[in-house]
């Protein structure tokens, strides 16, 4: 069992500024969206995304990762997620399932969550944990990053970097569509909730924003001794190498979201 610790603040910072510089000097596959831009590196195992973000403020697409009743709108998805506890004013334990391309099984994951304000951009880091929550859906495991870097008033960049291990073998279709359609897909999702997330906040407490002031957060402690490092080769592995993609998600589908 992996020894699990809480990363500081200059891990944290340190860790995510290295692997921003580190995009561009890695090759790959490369997609381009008009709007917002982004465009995707990816291999099996990761993945990684940058999206220019016009009119949107840092601090509201911080908030909007942040906010898992607002992800349950936007997310089409996420099967179930909560908050299990808190750890320190910045780090908490979480659950999220979410839906695979059918005929695969569906995935969820325990994370400890640690986020960071750098002044004007801000970071959120995730690492998948084992603890006693029971899931009941094949668990994958991985570790996942965003960078907000701020580019004025009204806009700014994400990054997102994931390295994912989603537990058995899969088909190469699999692959092929998370990192050319499925990912730029999700981001331009992500930016259209964005969008609306300052209308829709205004209506369901303004003002709660644990993630902000520490003091809203009434989630119960979880001590680092009851969390321990996912390892991959712990989990269970299933060969779904052979399925073939259904017809029904070989279509782009709808873009547009449930917000109201």
């Amino acid at each position: 069992m992996g020894k699990l610790r809480h990363p500081p603040h200059g891990d944290l910072r340190e860790g995510a500024l290295l692997h921003v510089e580190g995009l561009a000097l890695r090759g790959g596959e490369t997609c381009h969206l008009g709007s917002p831009h982004s465009w995707i590196l990816a291999s099996p195992l990761s993945l990684q995304c940058r999206m220019e973000c016009k009119d949107v403020s840092a601090e509201t697409l911080y908030d909007v990762l942040h906010d898992l009743e607002y992800r349950k709108k936007w997310d089409a998805n996420v099967i179930e997620t909560f908050d299990i506890g808190k750890l320190t004013v910045n780090a908490d334990v979480g659950y999220y399932s979410w839906k695979c391309p059918k005929p695969l099984k569906n995935r969820d994951v325990i994370t400890l969550r640690s986020w960071l304000p750098m002044g004007n951009d801000f970071i959120i880091m995730n690492y998948s944990v084992k603890h006693p929550v029971s899931t009941g859906v094949l668990s994958g495991q991985g570790k996942t990053g965003h960078i907000i870097i701020r580019g004025g008033a009204k806009n700014c960049t994400l990054t997102y970097l994931a390295q994912v291990d989603p537990k058995g073998s899969l088909p190469k279709w699999v692959v092929n569509k998370s990192s050319q359609f499925l990912a730029p897909k999700a981001m331009k999702k992500m930016y259209k909730a964005c969008v609306k997330y300052p209308d829709w906040k205004q209506k369901h407490s303004p003002h709660f924003k644990p993630w902000l002031y520490p003091e809203q957060n009434t989630l119960a402690s979880v001590a680092l001794s009851e969390l321990a490092i996912q390892h991959a080769d712990s989990l269970e592995n299933i060969d779904e190498s052979s399925l073939s993609e259904t017809k029904d998600d070989r279509g782009e589908g709808s873009d547009e979201d449930s917000v109201n």
